[in-house]
């Protein structure tokens, strides 16, 4: 006999639901509606319930002073860069989610993941909904080499049979590879659907809360390069991963967006070569590397991410605006921020910039977080304006306020002691860290220049 089941509208964009159809969603999507049919659960009690609790069990709560520190155990995945974004390691009971375009290494890095976890720790599943077997294998025999035969595969997108295959073989690690293929027989409606991702992240969360192992799971993203489907998904996971990259260049990097284990300051850093992902443990030798040179318009700055300093390049290139108004091109930064930076750098350092063509790039491909690299940006802009370079290796970090002050940043201890050690001269950056990094015996034979205003750094990089 068929379930029991009730209509309800889902907007596909943002998950709302709605007894009626409506024309535009409260989040501002037009036409976003679709009529799904979602199944009553049962008198058995076989629908929504708390993680844990067994079908029919009295829910109960606990005085917050009589509940247990919980001890978070973490497993190493073998992947030095993998652990150091997720915190240290694999949280048993964790839910991951990973995004990123397709053919960035999603896949690669993840059967990388299992076949170290499978051969240390004790079987991993790996359930794909796009891929055979026999694809799977071929990866592995690829990317692994020799791997366990503690590695499972599953090729199935059925949450029920994923549940049975668990209770099957016990694993200590599961991988859905994707979320989007997956579906439940207690929702009515196509794989990848708004209600399936709901339903199917919230029996993948009951799954890894129930048995303490972690759960990662493969997501879609969307032309913007936003994770695919309904938000709520975001929330129910414990970490959520980006893994981004540019298809003519090999590098990748890793970044967390959410991680209740963890920071989410911190990158991982790897090169797609054909045996699989490669991991970079020095960044900034790949960022900074062929700029001994000291060209016009390129300066070096670094800023600090999670427990590392990472260096590289700022390059910026002007020219006269012959026709119309003068061009702004930023890549790697802000190009607002770029518009502030070139209204101080002609209000307070008297630098006219209204009739050049300005264009500034990140080398390498690298996207920085934070207003450490401002300093970096305006001298590179004068450097190539002026068409002069320094005569020695420089690093310069700093924020640029609105008044032409340069401000303090985080980790400038850090990235003195990284610039030293890749052998830079000098080190123009904010007057009041200058002072606090003054007579540190780590640093000698690093020149350490401490500037207040735009006009004291533009005197300090010309020399």
């Amino acid at each position: 006999m068929a379930k029991k089941g009730k209509t309800v509208f889902v907007c596909q964009e943002c998950g709302y639901e709605s007894p009626k159809w409506l024309g535009q969603c409260i989040c501002g999507a037009w036409g976003s509606f679709v009529e799904e049919k979602v199944i009553e659960p049962d008198d058995a009690g076989s629908g929504r319930r708390t993680v844990g609790a067994a079908p029919g069990e009295r829910i109960k709560a606990t005085p917050l002073k009589k509940v247990g520190s919980a001890d978070y155990s973490r497993i190493k995945t073998g992947i030095a860069e993998l652990d150091r974004v997720l915190g240290g390691g694999l949280v048993k009971g964790s839910l991951v989610l990973i995004s990123g375009e397709p053919g960035i290494g999603k896949s690669t890095l993840i059967i990388q993941a299992a076949a170290n976890i499978a051969k240390d720790c004790g079987r991993v599943l790996y359930v794909s909904g796009e891929e055979s077997g026999e694809q799977i294998k071929m990866r592995a025999d690829r990317v692994c080499g020799d791997f366990s035969d503690r590695l499972f595969v599953l090729s199935e997108t059925n949450m029920e049979n994923v549940e049975a295959v668990c209770d099957e073989i016990d694993p200590e690690f599961v991988i859905i590879d994707s979320i989007q293929t997956m579906y439940t027989r207690e929702m009515d409606s196509a794989p990848g659907s708004v209600s399936q991702v709901r339903g199917c992240g919230n029996l993948l969360m009951r799954l890894g809360k129930k048995r303490g192992i972690p759960v990662f799971i493969v997501a879609h993203v969307t032309k913007s390069g936003e994770l695919a489907g309904p938000k709520i998904v975001e929330h129910l996971v414990d970490c959520v991963l980006s893994f981004t990259g540019e298809r003519d260049n090999d590098l990748r990097i890793l970044r967390a967006y959410k991680n209740r284990f963890g920071t989410t300051s911190e990158i991982g850093a790897f090169r797609m070569e054909e045996e699989g992902l490669v991991e970079i443990p020095n960044l900034s030798e790949i960022f900074v590397e062929g700029t001994c040179g000291k060209p016009e318009g390129s300066v070096v700055t670094a800023v600090y991410e999670g427990s590392r300093p990472v260096m590289f390049e700022i390059q910026a290139l002007t020219a006269s605006a012959n026709v119309g108004f003068a061009r702004r091109t930023a890549v790697g930064i802000d190009s607002q921020r770029l518009s502030m930076l070139l209204a101080v750098l002609e209000k307070k350092a008297g630098i006219p910039m209204m009739n050049s063509d300005v264009y500034v790039n990140v080398a390498g491909g690298v996207r920085p977080d934070g207003t450490a690299v401002d300093l970096a940006v305006v001298l590179a802009i004068y450097s190539s304006y002026r068409g002069i370079a320094s005569n020695r290796r420089i690093i310069a970090v700093g924020e640029v306020g609105l008044t032409g002050g340069i401000r303090p940043v985080s980790g400038a201890d850090k990235i003195a002691i990284e610039a030293k050690r890749m052998g830079y001269e000098e080190m123009i950056l904010p007057a009041r860290d200058a002072e606090k990094l003054k007579g540190e015996k780590r640093l000698e034979g690093l020149m350490m220049t401490g500037v207040k205003t735009v006009s004291d750094a533009i005197r300090a990089f010309k020399g």
